[in-house]
């Protein structure tokens, strides 16, 4: 520092051509940002160019599908595709290369990346009741892409991501992997990231507009956007919003906006024939008969706070309230409103050494000094639990308290990181969730099935929860089946009517 000082005190002729010369540079970035928005026409701010845009989607899109999965239905992913391709048609962004792909997630989310890949979870498709309400999820996510408000949301998170930061930092196996498989910089940097930006209020109103437009003038009735807005509010509603990030906390204020939509779908239908308009309950319904519902145990399966994998025969629980996110590859886990994280992955090349060797070599490559641990015993099994320091841009010190497990021929990297001050208020948490790592019985493991989509014509007399007794083994909530057919949650199901339940899934 002292020798770069003195060069600088001994160029002080020099200090008036750089300045200006780095005004200079700065005029032309800040003139190269702007540009034209799509769909208002107008000159707006952005530090990415279409090309740059068209380079994260693809990226990250890559990123999403293996790490989220994709939903093994071709059938499905045939009829997802060809309607949000016909939307697309009718969008302010024709040339861009749209994708459509259903993933296997429980959440009730839908997103997008920019570029134009629009994703829907297979949680969301079960609380739809028709295609316009599919069309009005999928053209309001067109929407975020054309307006926009995805590069912008993401040039406002993407470079002072936190998670991002902590990918770098934290042990090799969760920011690389020699078999080509993500780490924790792709996930919470470009890939699961992107469940975790959010929209401003006023980029959701645009939004909810342009969705209501392009499902209308794709043949659609506009008034799906309206209705899925009614039925995500009533999620809300009822909603603690623990676990996987979701359309919810990404979109706030559904019931709100369903005032703000309203004038919009009523000019829209003034000028257009009502009646051409498609809605397409029987249709929608038909495609999703046998959907997969809730968690699946290939995968691991989030109970509450309780995170179970029937497969690789573990189970240990996050602290409450904490969001969720299960990959392919790793387990992310958010305490809201803190820049603090928990993670859980497979520890690789682990056989043969010690317990201790791996975690120290692990974290000194990854930059981080133990300040305490030793080898200890976790609900039976063998693991070594360290207490790290590391830093931040030089600048913050970063806590993270990581325990190596082993269990059978395999070695278990979980831990909890985080800014110094925010990880002091959680040690207790996070040490608690460390040590409630544990194994899974067989019979524990072969009782953990998934549960699929069904249908039932309503009968008079019947009840949710009388339909959930009978019909549907307790497996939800008598307001969740009411949600999920679009009633409200005082309201009983009218006779006649074909209704989505929940049941038990087959071997």
């Amino acid at each position: 520092m002292r020798k770069y000082e003195t060069r600088l005190n001994r160029s002080r002729h020099f200090r008036k051509p750089l300045a200006f010369a780095a005004m200079t540079a700065a005029m032309f970035i800040l003139a190269n940002a702007c540009a034209t928005n799509p769909v208002t026409g107008q000159r707006e701010f952005v530090l990415m160019s279409e090309a740059q845009e068209l380079a994260l989607g693809q990226q990250a899109d890559g990123e999403i599908q293996r790490d989220m999965g994709v939903y093994d239905d071709p059938a499905l992913q045939d009829y997802i595709r060809d309607i949000g391709r016909s939307l697309a048609a009718v969008s302010h962004r024709l040339d861009l290369p749209w994708q459509f792909t259903v993933v296997d997630s429980p959440a009730v989310n839908a997103f997008a990346l920019p570029g134009g890949y629009v994703y829907l979870t297979r949680g969301i498709m079960a609380y739809l009741g028709d295609e316009a309400e599919l069309a009005g999820v999928l053209g309001h996510e067109i929407g975020h892409v054309t307006a926009r408000h995805t590069v912008q949301a993401y040039t406002r998170a993407g470079g002072a991501q936190f998670g991002l930061v902590l990918g770098q930092v934290f042990v090799p196996q969760m920011r690389a992997n020699p078999y080509g498989l993500p780490g924790l910089g792709d996930a919470a940097g470009t890939g699961l990231g992107f469940l975790f930006l959010k929209f401003g209020r006023d980029d959701e109103v645009q939004a909810d507009r342009l969705g209501a437009e392009y499902a209308s003038d794709g043949g659609w009735h506009p008034q799906g956007v309206a209705d899925m807005l009614t039925t995500l509010g009533r999620i809300s509603e009822v909603s603690d919003r623990r676990g996987t990030p979701n359309w919810l906390s990404t979109h706030p204020e559904p019931v709100a906006r369903v005032v703000e939509v309203t004038p919009v779908i009523k000019e829209l239908l003034a000028t257009r024939d009502d009646d051409a308009l498609s809605v397409n309950r029987a249709a929608y319904l038909d495609r999703i008969e046998g959907l997969r519902f809730g968690d699946n145990p290939e995968d691991g399966v989030l109970r509450g706070n309780e995170f179970l994998h029937p497969p690789l025969r573990f189970a240990l629980a996050f602290p409450e309230g904490w969001e969720v996110q299960n990959s392919a590859t790793i387990v992310l886990a958010k305490q809201p409103g803190q820049e603090l994280y928990m993670l859980l992955q497979f520890a690789e090349n682990a056989r043969g050494s010690s317990l201790q060797r791996i975690a120290e070599e692990a974290m000194k490559s990854a930059g981080y000094t133990l300040r305490s641990g030793g080898e200890v015993r976790i609900n039976g099994l063998d693991a070594f639990l360290g207490t790290y320091s590391g830093q931040v841009n030089d600048v913050d010190e970063v806590m993270a308290r990581v325990a190596h497990i082993r269990h059978g021929q395999a070695v278990y990297a979980l831990g909890g990181l985080g800014l110094a001050e925010a990880f002091l208020h959680f040690d207790h948490d996070i040490n608690a969730s460390i040590r409630s790592f544990r194994s899974l019985s067989r019979e524990e493991a072969e009782h953990i099935l998934p549960n699929e989509l069904a249908f039932y014509v309503a009968r008079a007399g019947d009840t949710w929860q009388s339909i959930v007794q009978q019909r549907g083994d307790d497996i939800v909530t008598a307001r969740t089946l009411a949600i999920m057919n679009g009633y409200p949650v005082n309201e009983q199901p009218r006779p006649g009517d074909r209704l989505k339940i929940v049941v038990p899934g087959r071997r």
